[in-house]
């Protein structure tokens, strides 16, 4: 005796539901449950001004703002955790005065690296001394920082930045 099928047998759990919206429900699902679960950490938010201090100067004013226990490293020389660094992209139409000027760090001695660290916690305001050349400019660059809590640090970020300076 033997058996034989003619046809593709099929089950459908859901005999009055469509197969095609199943589907499109799960692929829904999951691609939204992915972008949750994908959201990357950004602790830090950076805000940017200028102001006119002279007829042929302004001061660029850079401000981060941590949210809860994450802090950022000062501008020190010790490369070792990331230093927070401007670079500011070369223009005819201003020069730098100077380098980036901070407010007073908080200092700690890290056990771990046995060295001293200078960081800031909560917002911390850097400023930094242009020569105009021109009366209205863009200010183009970008800030490079580590940020960390108690806990851990996240990789090193770089966020880009344009100033306009007004007359």
């Amino acid at each position: 005796m033997s058996l034989e099928f003619s046809g593709l047998f099929c089950f459908n759990p859901l005999p009055n539901f469509d197969m095609k919206r199943l589907v499109l429900i799960w692929i829904s699902s999951v691609c939204f449950l992915s972008s949750a679960f994908a959201q990357i950490e950004k602790p830090v938010t950076w805000a940017y001004r200028a102001k006119k201090t002279g007829p042929n100067q302004a001061t660029l004013y850079l401000k981060a703002t941590m949210q809860g226990s994450w802090h950022i490293y000062a501008l020190d020389p010790k490369p070792i955790p990331t230093r927070t660094l401007f670079t500011f992209a070369p223009s005819k139409d201003f020069s730098l005065v100077g380098k980036p000027v901070q407010p007073k760090p908080i200092v700690k001695y890290d056990k771990t690296l046995k060295v001293n660290l200078s960081y800031f916690e909560h917002e911390v305001v850097f400023t930094q001394v242009i020569k105009l050349h021109k009366k209205q400019t863009v200010v183009k660059g970008k800030v490079e920082f580590m940020v960390c809590n108690e806990k851990s640090c996240l990789p090193t970020d770089e966020v880009a930045f344009s100033i306009p300076v007004k007359p």
